[in-house]
């Protein structure tokens, strides 16, 4: 796959300076201040490893970040639940600022502290599924070269790409230090479950031994769970 490096720098550019405006806007608008330090570490917890785990995958796997670039879902049950996943999303960041401006919820530092960490272990662990599959691809296909990775996180769960999103997404609203806005994050463990159960017929049906893959590693998203 031949990739135009300075074409991808430019487009990884753009989109992370778009990341950056649209975060500043979901959080600081809607709590009326800059002075919303929940927003301001979350932020950096979320921004600062992206910007490095970028430029490293640039360097040594620029086709995973084409992959990773590439949003239509092909599948029209994909499609629907990453579609409701997105209105989810968009709505649970917002809440967050409003809920710093009037005060509704009043999560402990400690706890804020504590949900930060785990963000960051679930973009961690989503970093180290990225550099394991260069076929991780942020929709859900199968193509001509692809083999099935078995090794590292995918020693433990079949889905460890899932599982340090589903890290990331329950501990959001507390990281930003909103109570409220978990009744919209909350949605995407059973999204994420519908997503795992059709993604892994696609995958059964069109990667070769992936069948197999599934007989030795039982668990899907969180081990000894499920």
């Amino acid at each position: 796959m031949a990739v135009d490096i300075p074409e991808m720098k430019k487009q990884i550019l753009l989109r992370f300076l778009g990341a950056v405006i649209v975060l500043g806007l979901m959080f600081f608008l809607p709590a009326g201040t800059f002075d919303y330090w929940e927003a301001w570490l979350y932020s950096g917890i979320v921004l600062i490893p992206m910007f490095f785990a970028v430029f490293y995958f640039l360097k040594h796997d620029p086709e995973l970040l084409v992959r990773r670039m590439e949003m239509k879902e092909k599948e029209k049950e994909q499609d629907t639940i990453i579609k409701i996943s997105i209105i989810l999303f968009f709505i649970g960041l917002l809440i967050p600022g409003f809920d710093y401006r009037f005060g509704w919820s009043n999560v402990p530092f400690v706890l804020v502290i504590f949900s930060n960490a785990v963000v960051f272990l679930g973009y961690i662990t989503a970093i180290l599924t990225l550099k394991e599959n260069s076929y991780a691809a942020r929709i859900v296909q199968v193509e001509k070269e692809q083999k099935v990775i078995s090794t590292g996180p995918y020693s433990i769960v079949r889905h460890p790409m899932y599982f340090g999103t589903l890290l990331m997404f329950v501990f959001t609203p507390l990281a930003l230090g909103s109570y409220l806005a978990l009744i919209f994050f909350v949605p995407f463990i059973p999204l994420l479950v519908f997503r795992i159960l059709n993604e892994e017929k696609i995958l059964k049906k069109g990667l070769s031994g992936y069948a197999d893959y599934c007989q030795k590693v039982k668990y899907r998203l969180v081990p000894l769970i499920w």
